[in-house]
């Protein structure tokens, strides 16, 4: 992955916020965390970022196993459907978005609290 391929994700990634959550995208609450990849700390994503003012949750330097998400979100993506079979993709993506309707801002906000 490199910086415009990155770049693109993160112009999609704007898309489906502004679409499947708008009340995220008015009020300009959501965050951004992404790691300290090369793709992610190149200029020209950092630049994109900027000029597109892209809320971002700094990540520590040299920490890449201080991912919150590691430790709070995907546990809880993989506990649910534990042991249970699914018949199509279509059916997973729709039991994660489940799990993910269920969370709160706060759970999030204790999550990344946890880790700083």
């Amino acid at each position: 992955m490199n910086s415009g391929f990155y770049c693109e994700v993160l112009q999609r990634l704007r898309e489906k916020v502004q679409r499947h959550r708008p009340q995220l995208w008015r009020e300009q609450t959501w965050l951004l965390h992404h790691d300290n990849a090369l793709a992610h700390t190149a200029v020209l994503t950092q630049e994109f970022l900027a000029a597109n003012k892209i809320p971002l949750i700094p990540h520590p330097p040299y920490s890449p196993d201080l991912a919150p998400c590691d430790f709070f979100l995907f546990p809880k993506m993989k506990f649910k459907p534990k042991g249970r079979r699914f018949d199509t993709i279509e059916d997973i993506q729709a039991e994660k978005q489940n799990v993910l309707d269920t969370l709160t801002e706060k759970n999030f906000q204790d999550a990344f609290q946890k880790w700083r």
